[in-house]
């Protein structure tokens, strides 16, 4: 019997299904012993030799005077007895076990499925008013939308928070030193060289370059004050290349007369200019690679180089 069932016939009713049986069993137990203890002083009335006993003594004795001369009989009496009620209230309890289990499985019961849909009488024409804020179908409607909506929108973020820490990785490996690089594959070192020595080598803190804190301000780094500046100049960026654009069209069409293998020359020249003026900035020579004090790393000169032809690259796959 399931809690809803119960509840339901325990209204109907006033009182619990097993209250019901508990008191037949216990009208039934107080038969019992009333029976019992009649039996037992109509044997203690009776003289003993009614009962089988030989006749010695007064005969019109009974066995429960005081004076009785026939306590055996007496011990006899009660231990019969005590027997007697042992087996009735065994054979009561066993039997009034499996009426228990009948009477609340095929009497006091309701099938479960027709529990739900029950009407006591006392309900009849009784209408319960609806809650203000009750929700309906409409409502339910719009907010499992939302909810949709929302998971929508948060796979999204998702995959976006997942590109922006790729984009990240890869960032923060191209600025990383070369010894946190070294396991990366070749493939992957020339896909994304190592610039850390723009912040990490000793001449860029020289160039106020670093990546660390400055001392003196304890403040955000340079190189990350400079590239919030470069950020903020992008919209002014921007607007000079929309106004440039018209004017592309005054160009002339043929471009065939160009020297283009000159044009490559200067810009090389102009960039190896330029690098050999920042080296000579921070206290390298002209002759030799040695900087005043401080000679200059191999992995430097290579890093340059690599950057100078990353720049190279660039330049032909624009033209």
């Amino acid at each position: 019997m399931t809690q809803q069932v119960e509840a339901l016939l325990t209204e109907h009713l006033r009182y619990t299904p097993l209250s019901l049986i508990d008191d037949i069993i216990n009208t039934v137990n107080t038969i019992i012993y009333r029976a019992i203890e009649a039996i037992e002083n109509g044997l203690f009335s009776i003289p003993p030799q009614q009962l089988g006993y030989s006749p010695d003594g007064d005969t019109s004795t009974v066995i429960s005077q005081p004076g009785s001369d026939r306590p055996e009989a007496k011990d006899e009496i009660e231990n019969g007895v005590h027997q007697l009620e042992t087996l009735l209230e065994a054979t009561v309890d066993k039997t009034f076990d499996k009426f228990e289990i009948y009477t609340l499985r095929n009497i006091l019961t309701v099938p479960d499925e027709l529990a739900p849909w029950m009407r006591l009488g006392h309900y009849e024409g009784l209408t319960l008013p609806l809650a203000s804020n009750a929700p309906t179908p409409e409502s339910i409607l719009a907010l499992r939308r939302k909810v949709q909506e929302t998971r929508k929108l948060n796979l999204a973020l998702r995959n976006t928070h997942t590109s922006n820490a790729t984009t990240i990785t890869q960032l923060k490996s191209i600025l990383s030193s070369p010894q946190s690089t070294s396991g990366v594959s070749p493939e992957l070192a020339t896909i994304n060289p190592s610039l850390a020595f723009l912040t990490s080598h000793p001449s860029a803190s020289a160039l106020n370059l670093s990546l660390a804190k400055s001392a003196k301000t304890s403040t955000e780094s340079p190189l990350t004050n400079q590239t919030q500046f470069f950020i903020s100049q992008l919209p002014a960026l921007r607007q000079a290349l929309s106004e440039l654009r018209p004017r592309l069209t005054s160009l002339p069409e043929k471009m065939g007369d160009v020297d283009w293998e000159s044009r490559r020359e200067e810009r090389r020249a102009y960039i190896e200019g330029r690098v050999r003026k920042v080296v000579e900035g921070i206290g390298a020579g002209g002759d030799g690679g040695e900087m005043k004090g401080v000679r200059v790393g191999r992995e430097e000169v290579s890093d340059l180089e690599g950057v100078v032809g990353g720049i190279a690259r660039a330049d032909r796959m624009e033209e």
